[in-house]
């Protein structure tokens, strides 16, 4: 599910980068790749017999991407419909369970993202090179086959080991372009149709897709500006298969009886309500009588006031959390409230090390055999750890948050702004958070006397901005 995107260009001098080079060390995020794990990189410790290299498969990804999870192929059928075929990077053929190698994917949990670079679950050579669907490379993949009916419902599903080979690496941007001016080749062209169709089942069933925009700081001249990336339409269908093998996993691991799903209860009534602020503040029209859903699905995320709002919307999505389950126990909750619908991570092995166990399930289940010994045995801890990477992950998102706009608003204290209070502290009314109009930041507020008024605009002023100490607070006028 969608993150808050931050990325930062600049010399490697300024405040700002030199911020994020010491927020790594406050976070004792993970540095270089031990010794032992690193000789342990090497070829594929196993090769799988079925050969789908005849597949011409494609990625999607950023431009400058090279952990490449994901290759796929889309065809029509004879009978009608569509057949989707979803190459994921196997990564189990490459780590040896209980090696330095597994150990240290334990120890990162996740791939973390800072505005100016990444901290890898996995070492590049691996997740950049030999495991990743780079164009021209043939490399063992978890390939998944959905055939898909006409209105874009599962008809019949396949998953096996295979040597896949992908034909051409490329970026939202070419693929939009392609597609709008109808010179995508059909295997591009037909994720527009089943995007499409996969987007209004998702609706159907009362399910939502945050477009979060990217927000981007850039350098220019000694001082910063903000912007932000609407997401393109191809990402939204590049999504939905995803999302479409994410559910198909799931369903595979409820009828195997073992497996690990991803959780999402529905949103506390305090947390919607928050939400409801939050539009106010922003000038986002949201009726009593429409959905959430409905109101996410309205929303242009091309509108910086709509773009501001939908960052917003991810606060809903924290509660998430991976359930485990075995020898035919299902848990009491299975679905993903965003999803509605049973859902489970297990098409990004080379970023979060929950996806390389459900595929081993998934795989075992598909062929009828019980899941590996190495899989049950790591099993139970998973949430726990998954839980841990995610919290870090979190944490970093949320410091790397406020160091960026630290940076925007340094050259600015003591300026005054119009804003809107979006949450009062519950034993402190004089301390909370506001909403600026411009730029699209959200901050806290205190040192006043007075209550501060929930929902209403407020003029303030700037008191603190240092990406040193990542804290941006302003006060009341």
């Amino acid at each position: 599910m969608p993150r808050r995107h931050v990325r930062v260009t600049g010399t490697p001098q300024t405040p700002l980068r030199a911020a994020l080079r010491a927020l790594r060390t406050e976070l004792g995020v993970p540095g270089s790749f031990p010794a032992d794990a690193l000789a342990e990189v090497g070829p594929p410790a196993r090769l799988p017999a079925y050969d789908a290299t005849d597949v011409p498969l494609f990625t999607i990804d950023p431009p400058t991407s090279e952990d490449l999870d994901q290759a796929m192929h889309l065809s029509r059928r004879e009978r009608g419909g569509y057949r989707v075929q979803y190459a994921v990077a196997d990564v189990a053929a490459f780590v040896a369970p209980g090696g330095a190698l597994d150990a240290e994917a334990h120890r990162r949990v996740t791939t973390l993202y800072f505005p100016d670079g990444k901290v890898p679950l996995h070492p590049p050579r691996l997740s950049e090179g030999a495991a990743s669907l780079l164009p021209g490379q043939t490399c063992p993949a978890v390939l998944w086959t959905i055939d898909l009916g006409p209105d874009g419902r599962t008809e019949i599903t396949d998953v096996r080991r295979a040597l896949v080979r992908s034909r051409a690496k490329l970026d939202y941007a070419t693929a939009q372009h392609r597609i709008d001016e109808g010179t995508a080749e059909e295997p591009l062209a037909l994720l527009k149709d089943v995007g499409t169709l996969r987007e209004a089942l998702e609706i159907e069933r009362g399910g939502i897709s945050l477009n979060v925009p990217e927000q981007e700081i850039v350098e220019k001249d000694g001082a910063y500006e903000l912007a932000y990336r609407a997401p393109l339409p191809v990402e939204g269908w590049n999504a939905q298969i995803s999302l479409l093998t994410g559910m198909t996993a799931a369903e595979l691991m409820l009828d195997h009886g073992t497996g690990v799903l991803r959780t999402l209860p529905a949103a506390p009534d305090g947390a919607v309500g928050r939400l409801r602020r939050t539009a106010r503040a922003l000038h986002v029209d949201w009726p009593h009588h429409v959905s959430y859903a409905q109101l996410v699905r309205s929303l242009d995320p091309r509108l910086p006031h709509h773009a501001a709002f939908l960052q917003e919307c991810t606060t809903l999505l924290r509660g998430a959390g991976y359930t485990v389950f075995r020898d035919g126990a299902l848990p009491e909750v299975t679905a993903h409230a965003a999803v509605a619908a049973p859902y489970a991570h297990c098409t990004a092995p080379l970023r979060r090390l929950v996806d390389r166990y459900a595929a081993e399930i998934c795989l075992a289940a598909a062929a009828g055999l019980p899941s590996p010994e190495w899989v049950l045995a790591a099993l139970d801890a998973l949430p726990k750890e998954m839980a841990e990477g995610s919290r870090r992950a979190g944490t970093v998102e949320r410091e790397c948050v406020d160091i960026v706009e630290a940076a925007l608003l340094a050259d600015r204290v003591g300026d005054l702004f119009e804003a809107c209070v979006v949450d009062v502290a519950e034993h402190e009314p004089t301390t909370g958070t506001v909403q600026l109009e411009s730029p699209a930041v959200f901050a806290r507020i205190s040192g006043g006397t007075a209550p501060l008024p929930l929902g209403e605009r407020l003029r303030v002023r700037l008191a603190q901005a240092d990406p040193g100490t990542a804290k941006v607070r302003f006060e009341p006028v």
